[in-house]
């Protein structure tokens, strides 16, 4: 990206306008009863212009779009921190931190090897979908892609795949329980949608579909699911930082590594621990936590309108078939590793 300048800043101007309006379609109430977020419809829209209008867009704007899409998202995923403290840890217990532990591992090592070993699907757009089904939709999406750094479009297919399915999920848990089709208590309903469940708000609607204790015990696992973002993100960038090892150069060495820190993973860790002090008043937190989803519905709102349909062809519907897939995992593998755990613990 060029230096900082007036053309950036209108660039910004540009996708702060955007998300404005994003934020406000999502408050209409169509929207708010299917619990659709405002980076859903962000990214929407973003794909809408850049497929027809992205050409009257002045091209040096393109520096401020890019930095929503790059800077704005990763402050984004620092302040996302603010959504949980690690008593939400210790009051679930150590059966809570396994299920979600085994649950985002297990979801990320199955979907990559179905991915890349039967479905021949590219390594980017493989982790991108699992991040997704794995941790917490569409904001793990964005942090994966920022760390592997992979092009704007692959983002946006994961991210289509975690609206599909996600959707999907809020209203099929519920309509399971309601049918005496899934043998557990309301609390361990909440903890099986919040272990297995993509977005945080399909896990609010599906959570408060079922009753209070199941909507409580969901958020809160769905949250230390969400922690689980910052290492995830660690290991990933030193495991693509080794890969890099298996290619030697035209002199026969093999290129050295650089095992680069996602510094806002670190820095999500971070503020997470800061918010379990609770040394913000409730009202300040609830006001960070809105204009973080404004920046994290800048940022989708960026990278849509980065992404123009003709860089899809050629992907076919491999991706969804892995989301499919995933979604079957999370469901019964889901169930089986929340009655396991806690029956043990």
């Amino acid at each position: 990206m060029s230096g900082f300048n007036l053309n950036t800043l209108k660039g910004i101007s540009f996708v702060t306008l955007f998300a404005a309006l994003a934020t406000s379609i999502a408050s209409f109430e169509f929207f708010k009863s299917l619990q659709i977020s405002p980076l859903i419809i962000g990214m929407v829209l973003g794909i809408a212009v850049a497929n027809t209008f992205r050409s009257r867009i002045p091209h040096d704007w393109d520096s401020g779009i890019k930095f929503s899409g790059k800077m704005v998202l990763r402050a984004a995923i620092v302040f996302y921190g603010f959504r949980l403290t690690f008593q939400d840890i210790e009051e679930v217990g150590i059966s809570g931190v396994l299920i979600s532990f085994l649950m985002v591992t297990l979801t990320f090592i199955i979907g990559y090897v179905i991915g890349t070993r039967v479905l021949k699907l590219d390594k980017e757009t493989t982790i991108l979908t699992c991040s997704g089904a794995s941790i917490c939709g569409a904001a793990a999406v964005l942090a994966t892609e920022s760390v592997i750094k992979a092009p704007p479009h692959k983002s946006m297919v994961a991210v289509a795949t975690v609206v599909l399915f996600g959707t999907i999920a809020m209203f099929l848990y519920p309509a399971l329980y309601r049918a005496g089709m899934v043998p557990v208590d309301a609390h361990d309903m909440g903890v099986f949608i919040g272990a297995s469940v993509h977005e945080v708000a399909h896990v609010v609607a599906a959570g408060n579909a079922v009753g209070p204790d199941a909507s409580n015990t969901a958020v809160i696992i769905k949250m230390i699911r969400v922690l689980f973002l910052a290492p995830f993100l660690i290991a990933i960038g030193a495991w693509i930082a080794m890969s890099a090892t298996d290619n030697k150069s035209e002199d026969g060495e093999k290129p050295k590594h650089k095992i680069l820190i996602p510094w806002f993973a670190v820095m999500f860790i971070a503020v997470a621990g800061f918010n379990s002090f609770h040394l913000l008043p409730e009202q300040a937190v609830s006001t960070i936590n809105t204009l973080d989803t404004f920046a994290l519905t800048m940022a989708m709102s960026a990278l849509g309108l980065e992404t123009h349909m003709g860089k899809f062809k050629g992907m076919g519907l491999k991706p969804v078939y892995l989301a499919a897939i995933l979604s079957l995992w999370l469901i019964f593998g889901g169930f089986a590793v929340t009655k396991i755990c806690l029956s043990v613990f």
